[in-house]
């Protein structure tokens, strides 16, 4: 569909819906354009009562994060994580000013994106919620007793925290992928040097009983651009699936020379098997300062600590770590359901869905039906994975999620 053609259909759409608003309800309100029955009455939470539902919805270049009820629509709070709030002296204070503190110095914003809940057997348990930093690499722990921020860390060689943070299963970890591939460790190098020397990384943050974070280890990958990801369930457990693009590794004219091939990857990482190969020692240690600031919710002051190096794991040295699962262009989102069988990614630029089996997945493993490797990682045969595939006409995936009961909810973008 053209640009044009789309902006008409969009103004004959909105023509039509102010029609109707004039008139087709009676005085209760019980017709017109919200449909059958008093939409307002329905969303209605008279005071002194709760809502069913809280909603935790990022602030993007506010760099926050705010709380509504639902269904009345209530804005509770906004919570300060990662931008200085005058209104709660949250950055301007003694006590809170460590909290925007980072090995590059004091960052009064930040553009923040997909709050995760801690998590119990799967489920959202309601002890906390993470939320990502994306422009300098953080990940925040709102403790949700008190709805406050407590704990800030930095993710040293990242470029780029959006694919960021998720939660295992039982909320061993959260996960981080880095956006865009960067020299590790950092140096000067020339950007027409960037296949095979950029890496991206994918950081495992360690969650203490009580919430306190860790970065465990991290896994030194090819430089392509990870995105976002989730970790198994069930069966699944003990897995985490990565969503990636630009597995051309360009790095200039990326909506032509970034879009060459059909398929893309999800990178599927066994973190159990990380553990023991970092109990074995199979890691190196680099040197990649961070921070991690904290907040005393009994002293009511915040503290900076800083660390020198991080565990980290090659995959090239590690067998078994990490495969890839073929997934058409440029995949943004990728999704396990409740069950742990169905891994559902999508091509941000191919409409339809990819559905693998984690079953399919193991086989396919055992009996190395691969049919081709990136920098030492097995690239599983496509149609020895695949669940299944859904099409739709006109409309790009661009993110994929699962509900409790097993529903997929995708968001889309329209195609020109």
């Amino acid at each position: 569909m053209k640009v044009k053609a789309l902006r008409n259909m969009l103004a004959i759409t909105l023509m039509l819906v102010l029609m109707g608003s004039c008139g087709g309800g009676d005085k209760n309100g019980s017709g017109g354009p919200l449909g059958a029955g008093n939409a307002a009455q329905k969303a209605y939470v008279a005071p002194g009562e709760y809502d069913e539902f809280y909603a935790f919805l990022s602030g993007g270049f506010s760099g926050q994060l705010s709380v509504y009820g639902l269904p009345s629509g209530r804005l509770f709070k906004v919570i300060p994580v990662f931008s200085v709030d005058a209104e709660k002296a949250w950055g301007f204070n003694e006590e809170t000013k460590p909290m925007l503190e980072t090995s590059h110095g004091f960052l009064p914003w930040d553009d923040s994106h997909h709050p995760e809940l801690s998590q119990t057997d799967g489920v959202p348990d309601g002890r906390w919620i993470f939320i990502n930093a994306n422009n300098t690499p953080r990940i925040a722990r709102i403790d949700l007793t008190t709805f406050e921020t407590v704990e800030i860390i930095e993710l040293p060689n990242s470029g780029g925290n959006h694919s960021s943070p998720f939660t295992t299963q039982n909320t061993e970890y959260v996960v981080a992928g880095t956006r865009f591939a960067v020299p590790v460790p950092q140096q000067d190098m020339s950007i027409d040097e960037y296949a095979g020397n950029f890496k991206g990384v994918l950081s495992y943050v360690k969650i203490a009983d009580d919430g306190r974070m860790d970065i465990a280890f991290q896994i030194l990958m090819p430089g392509f651009n990870y995105d976002l990801a989730h970790s198994g369930k069930g069966k699944s457990d003990g897995w985490t699936f990565f969503s990636s693009y630009n597995t051309e590794e360009s790095n200039t004219l990326l909506e032509v020379e970034a879009s060459k091939y059909d398929k893309d990857f999800i990178a599927a990482v066994n973190w159990k098997l990380a553990e023991q190969y970092i109990a074995e020692g199979n890691y190196e240690e680099m040197n990649s300062p961070y921070l991690r600031n904290f907040y005393d919710e009994d002293t009511q002051m915040a503290t900076t600590e800083k660390f020198e190096t991080v565990k980290v794991l090659k995959p090239e040295d590690c067998p078994g770590l990490v495969y890839f699962l073929p997934c058409p262009k440029s995949p943004h989102g990728v999704d396990v359901d409740p069950t742990g069988e169905y891994i559902v990614g999508n091509g941000k630029l191919s409409a339809e869905l990819t559905v693998h089996s984690f079953t399919k997945m193991m086989t396919a493993i055992e009996n190395e039906d691969f049919d081709d490797e990136r920098y030492g990682i097995p690239v599983l045969n496509f149609d020895a994975t695949l669940a299944g595939i859904v099409k739709s006409t006109g409309l790009g995936p661009l993110h994929t999620e699962f509900d409790g009961d097993g529903n997929a909810y995708t968001s889309f973008f329209i195609t020109s």
